[in-house]
């Protein structure tokens, strides 16, 4: 893609997100499939997420109240605090995009957050993971946090629904369609689905995927379902 490309791009999205009633969510959606900027990702998956709403009459207003929400919540969980710090560490080492103390203080304030608000549940390291692309996506704590939220519960609301055993089964037809051979070749050397397919499903890929492939990836998902 060259230059006027990438500007014709990025003018097709600032029209979508500049209009000054109602952001066209479908066309949104259309254009992001082939890739978002990267100065307008954040913005992207805040519509694409559900969490900035498409009318735009009450965006100030709305937006203001998100902030004032996550100022006033509770981001000190010390059952959590030292689990978060050492996977925070872990992570900043493999994935520099993320790196820096400015960085460490938002996860462990957003995903303290999130567990203070929903004590039914549990910490895990792949939050860290969940919780990355947001933290590099958008410049506001309280944007990442709210995006953070809105992934954790349409993961929990899929599960719901669809057991983990269902997805795993599915994957298995779709492995054995696509890939016969490689799915052939695994179950010759016995190798064990569990080790690998669930987190896979239920992490979106979050710990596997090089950092800048999983952003392009999301950035595709948010496009069809969250």
């Amino acid at each position: 893609m060259n230059l006027d490309d990438d500007l014709s791009t990025v003018n097709d999205f600032l029209e979508l997100l500049q209009s000054e009633v109602h952001v066209d969510l479908e066309r949104l959606r259309i254009l992001a499939r082939h890739g978002v900027p990267t100065q307008l990702r954040g913005e992207v998956w805040m519509y694409l997420l559900g969490v900035q709403q498409a009318d735009r009459s009450h965006e100030l207003s709305l937006s203001k109240a998100r902030s004032e929400e996550y100022k006033q919540m509770d981001k000190v969980n010390s059952e959590a605090a030292k689990r978060i710090r050492g996977e925070v560490t872990r992570y900043q080492r493999r994935v520099p995009q993320v790196e820096g103390k400015h960085n460490a203080e938002a996860f462990e304030n957003i995903i303290s957050a999130y567990l203070n608000a929903n004590r039914d549940i549990e910490y895990h390291p792949a939050m860290v993971s969940l919780c990355a692309p947001f933290i590099y996506a958008l410049n506001k704590e309280c944007d990442a946090y709210f995006c953070f939220e809105r992934i954790m519960q349409a993961i929990e609301e899929y599960y719901t629904g669809n057991t983990i055993k269902e997805r795993v089964a599915n994957f298995m037809t779709l492995f054995r369609y696509v890939l016969p051979d490689l799915c052939n070749y695994f179950e010759e050397e016995e190798v064990d689905l569990n080790e690998w397919v669930t987190s896979w499903l239920w992490n979106l890929l979050a710990k596997e995927m090089q950092f800048e492939d999983l952003i392009r990836l999301w950035g595709n998902n948010f496009c069809h379902s969250v």
